[in-house]
């Protein structure tokens, strides 16, 4: 079933938010979008928080939600689709989820250049569930769009991930672990495969490892004081494999939350194994820049991105 929920009082959080506005004009974001529920009931695995969800209201949290009990996607159609779809996963330290800031401008850009897009919104271990919830989440969502396919007009071999930050390191786990059990199922989407058809990941975090022990990513997963192991389990250039699906990273040389070593590291780790990888590498821009300013060279990235797809995957 469809539920349908009303974005009418949050677009006006974006009007304080600098440098979206031209990207996410207020007469779209005050549309109704369609929101398709990952689970029957109460989701799998333990944990989860107790009261509303929440949507930041100013800061660094201007737009981001969190306290999220009931994962969902929110669809956004194309007036012209072209047969591909993308889950997009926002960033947030796995503590909350930029919509406004990174996951929402993108799944608009993508959406106005004829990409079916689905924005994910996710369970987060910073509000008590359990640490795999993110991840069953995310290969769910490709379960039920590549299922769906035909309902949604897109081709069930068109299917990728996109992620900022937290996210691309989620989207880089699904993408490169697309088979972990992560929970157990037995309906019809159960029998869809997980595996993206490509990646994209802004700015991710890549390493949990001890010398990138700053990022909120590496505390919501792993903890404080982690094991050799699990650092190393939880690090996306671990699972580096030849049969990677077609991956684009995209990072800013003074990003100093996820510096450029993260993305550097997942892409000779892929391109060492074979598999087709690409890494852009833009001068400024620090961390969280979303689709960018007009400004800014790094503002390319979606054009970038689209040529790159158009060229892996020609009609």
């Amino acid at each position: 079933m469809i539920a349908r929920r009303s974005l009418l009082a949050r677009a006006a959080l974006l009007g304080a938010c600098s440098g979206l506005g031209a990207a996410l004009p207020m007469t779209s974001l005050a549309a109704e979008l369609e929101e398709i529920p990952l689970w029957p009931g109460h989701p799998p695995g333990k944990g989860g928080p107790s009261g509303n969800e929440k949507v930041g209201d100013a800061g660094a949290g201007l737009g981001a939600v969190s306290n999220i009990s009931a994962p969902r996607m929110r669809i956004y159609r194309p007036a012209r689709p072209n047969g591909a779809a993308v889950v997009v996963c926002g960033g947030g330290g796995y503590f909350r989820i930029q919509l406004w800031k990174e996951s929402t401008p993108a799944a608009r850009w993508l959406q106005d250049h004829g990409f079916t897009v689905f924005e994910l919104i996710y369970r987060l271990p910073g509000d008590g569930w359990e640490v795999g919830a993110p991840f069953a989440d995310a290969q769910r969502a490709m379960k039920i769009v590549r299922t769906r396919a035909g309902e949604f007009g897109v081709r069930a071999d068109r299917i990728g991930i996109m992620g900022f930050s937290a996210g691309g390191h989620l989207a880089g786990f699904t993408a490169l672990e697309p088979h972990q059990a992560f929970y157990q199922g037995s309906d019809r989407y159960e029998k869809a495969d997980a595996r993206p058809d490509f990646a994209v990941l802004l700015f991710p975090v890549v390493s949990l490892r001890k010398q990138f022990a700053d990022t909120r990513t590496r505390k919501q997963i792993i903890g404080a004081n982690p094991s050799a192991a699990a650092q190393e389990l939880w690090s996306l250039d671990s699972h580096a494999r030849q049969d990677a699906p077609p991956t684009i990273i995209f990072a800013a040389a003074d990003d100093t939350t996820a510096p450029p070593g993260h993305g550097i590291s997942l892409f000779q780790a892929l391109n060492s194994k074979g598999a087709p990888a690409e890494l852009h590498i833009f001068a400024e821009g620090g961390h969280g820049w979303g689709l960018g300013t007009a400004d800014q060279p790094l503002s390319q990235w979606p054009t970038l991105f689209a040529k790159w797809f158009e060229a892996r995957f020609k009609r």
